[in-house]
């Protein structure tokens, strides 16, 4: 079974219009309300891609239930821990630019990461654990290294997708895939990532370091995935960008669904960006359809990296 888990997810409030002013009144042409958070985004892409998962996290008040009615309608099963705290509505502008305002993450106390990690501790080999989205600083670092250690200890396939403080602490426990963005792995490095050139160093050195999975998502450029024994790049398709959230969460989605099928790293990484250009062409996530209709559009090739300084 696959479980993600989205320790602040949200309800995502996604407005349209032609032109947006500060200061003044806007009004909509369209809105939508989505479940929010990066795990959730990768349970609902599962499931259009016809790959059952658990969605794991905390959620309380009217939009927690929101959330979990939302998901169930989608046919996604959920176990999350309820919170004293209504579960933060986060407002997406789309206009000429993009406008996002985030509400606060819950306080999550010590009870409540213990019931989690109760969770985490019947997951059986073979299983997935995917972790994604922010993790607050208010939570110590140690609660989620314990988390990794879980997932070791017990065979399950770690996936990690955040970044801050925390992914540096992470990225040490030998997780199964990352993806950060050119940006995320350069913080990991203390460093400025401008090309694949560089992206491709780095993300060697943490599969040196024991990660096994490595995918740099860098935007317009397409993407990288290193492992041990594999270096490729993609090429995304060509289409209108329309919407940004949720293609990174998607390369996730597609990736594991093509990986629990085939077991193959490079049709996984072809599958994925498909995904993630999939979601990035539409106002919300993907729909198999769009996905199937876009993955021989992937060009793949082998990538040669050359020295970099540092």
């Amino acid at each position: 079974m696959i479980y993600t888990c989205t320790i602040t997810p949200s309800i995502d409030y996604t407005t349209y219009l032609s032109d947006f002013h500060t200061g003044a009144l806007n009004r909509t042409n369209e809105v939508f309300y989505y479940p929010g958070g990066k795990g959730i985004n990768v349970s609902r892409v599962l499931k259009r891609l016809n790959v059952d998962s658990i969605a794991l996290g905390f959620v309380g008040g009217f939009t927690g239930t929101y959330i979990e009615q939302f998901l169930m309608k989608e046919g996604i099963d959920t176990d999350f821990i309820e919170t004293d705290e209504i579960t933060r509505i986060n407002v997406k502008i789309k206009a000429q630019e993009e406008t996002e305002l985030n509400g606060p993450g819950p306080v999550i106390n010590t009870q409540q990461q213990m019931v989690l990690t109760n969770k985490i501790r019947t997951l059986k080999k073979g299983d997935w654990f995917v972790l994604a989205g922010s993790l607050p600083e208010s939570i110590p670092q140690t609660f989620f290294m314990e988390i990794a250690s879980i997932c070791n200890d017990q065979n399950v396939h770690f996936v990690l997708d955040t970044s801050g403080p925390a992914l540096k602490e992470l990225v040490l426990t030998q997780p199964f895939l990352i993806k950060p963005n050119e940006h995320e792995l350069g913080e990991l490095f203390d460093t400025i990532i401008a090309n694949k050139q560089e992206a491709c160093h780095y993300a060697k050195r943490l599969v040196n370091q024991g990660v096994q999975h490595v995918i740099v998502s860098m935007g317009e450029e397409g993407a990288l995935l290193v492992t041990k024994d594999l270096v490729v790049s993609a090429e995304a398709p060509k289409g209108k960008v329309v919407n940004t959230v949720g293609s990174g969460d998607s390369l996730i989605s597609g990736f594991i669904a093509s990986f629990t099928n085939d077991k193959d790293a490079e049709k996984a990484f072809r599958y994925g960006v498909a995904s993630g250009s999939a979601t990035a062409f539409r106002s919300d996530l993907c729909e198999k359809s769009d996905v199937e209709s876009l993955v021989e559009q992937v060009l793949l090739h082998p990538f040669q990296e050359q020295d970099v300084a540092g």
